[in-house]
């Protein structure tokens, strides 16, 4: 019995990883709370101290500053909201690639530019360093579930060796090309999303303006063609015109500027892509950047005159 136990010790000693998780907010605390809940070693590091806490009462650390955060760890793990906060966090001064070990794996799970991130992972290279970018989907539900999908760009034989690590927080795992391509995915991922949801706003404020019993509504258009997993994860919120933020209509507005602008430089077209992001950013200048982004409907019922409060 004893000896069997040793073993199994051994093993899970073996199977640990050190990780460095930097950005707690409400994706990344679940996300690295899961980590370390699997059995890896995992110190946080946020710029409000407070986030911290949901991470330290389930066994990990945290650190007052990335340089401590990233020291002789193997992993460091990035979730931050745009592209200029990664830079600061992997090549600013006092980030990552000044003080973490050479050969570490940087995995960027945040929604960035393509661009930034191609120019981010050379300069990872230059440094000793190995990026991934690994923009997640799935929202505040999501990443509390561990079921995240997560779009993966780097070198493949990177990814093998991240793969545990995001089968731990994610469902969906795929490796879809180099770095930069994860980002590109993530986008066109941003726009399709933002589409749905809009259309389910303008359905939904359409079906209030015939008094049609809404919840029964919905049931029915969840089991045909228009059923979605947006529907079926959004409805509730536009129902109860309860709008507290899983993915905030300030993050999906910096989304869609990446995708209308990655857009142009490709030579593509993308006119509901540019109209959705248009909505968006009125969304915005009208006080929702804050709310969640199945706060659209509001944005309908203001057009239609049908705001309440």
């Amino acid at each position: 019995m004893s000896t069997q136990s040793g073993s199994e010790t051994t093993s899970k000693e073996n199977d640990m990883t050190s990780i460095a998780f930097i950005g707690l907010g409400i994706m990344g605390s679940p996300m690295a709370v899961h980590l370390q809940e699997a059995g890896h070693d995992v110190v946080g590091y946020n710029l409000h101290p407070d986030k911290t806490q949901p991470l330290v009462d389930a066994g990990g650390r945290a650190a007052a500053s990335i340089a401590e955060a990233v020291e002789d760890v193997d992993v460091v793990a990035v979730m931050v909201p745009d592209s200029p906060d990664v830079q600061d966090v992997l090549v600013g001064e006092g980030g990552v690639f000044d003080h973490a070990k050479s050969g570490t794996l940087v995995i960027d799970f945040s929604s960035i530019r393509p661009d930034v991130t191609a120019d981010l992972a050379k300069a990872a290279r230059d440094k000793g360093f190995r990026l991934l970018d690994a923009p997640v989907s799935g929202g505040e539900a999501g990443a509390k579930n561990a079921a995240l999908s997560i779009m993966v760009g780097g070198d493949g034989a990177d990814f093998e060796e991240a793969k545990p690590l995001f089968d731990v927080v994610g469902k969906t795992i795929v490796h879809v090309g180099g770095n930069g391509a994860g980002q590109t995915v993530k986008a066109a991922n941003q726009l399709i999303v933002a589409a749905n949801i809009q259309a389910l706003a303008e359905a939904v404020t359409f079906l209030d303006a015939y008094d049609v019993d809404l919840e029964a509504a919905l049931d029915v258009l969840g089991g045909g063609l228009a059923g979605s997993k947006v529907l079926e994860q959004k409805r509730a919120n536009m129902a109860k015109h309860d709008f507290t933020p899983g993915f905030r209509i300030d993050l999906h507005h910096k989304d869609m500027g990446i995708v209308t602008s990655a857009a142009r430089e490709a030579g593509v077209v993308v006119p509901l892509g540019s109209l959705v992001a248009q909505l968006m950013a009125s969304a915005r200048a009208n006080g929702d950047g804050g709310l969640d982004h199945s706060a659209l409907l509001r944005g309908v019922e203001r057009l239609s005159g049908r705001l309440a409060g």
